[in-house]
């Protein structure tokens, strides 16, 4: 007997929990400066319940090729990787229409 989500009822392989929870996340992409001048893009706003921010901060560190870390439920990446991380969430699935880049 395949294991069912507690939140939909479906089968974990056909579960669309994790689908849902990305287009309904308000995402803020923004750009500060830390230590010495340099820059960091901040992305907040991310449901840690239902999406594995971990995983997506891997995600984008790699593609970015930078560094970065997670810190108070937000992905922190060294640079201004504004455009890049928007662009890349949409194609993972998240809706460009919630997604607020400064």
């Amino acid at each position: 007997m395949p294991e069912i989500c507690p939140v939909c009822g479906l089968p974990k392989d056909l579960c669309v929990c994790e689908e849902i929870a990305k287009e309904e996340q308000k995402i803020k992409v923004y750009v500060t400066k830390r230590r010495f001048g340099k820059l960091m893009t901040i992305i907040e706003g991310f449901d840690t319940d239902l999406i594995d921010i971990k995983e997506l901060a891997k995600k984008l560190k790699d593609i970015c090729a930078c560094g970065g870390t997670v810190k108070d439920n937000a992905i922190e990446l060294q640079g201004d990787h504004r455009k890049k991380v928007e662009e890349i969430l949409v194609k993972m699935g998240f809706s460009k229409d919630m997604i607020d880049v400064r």
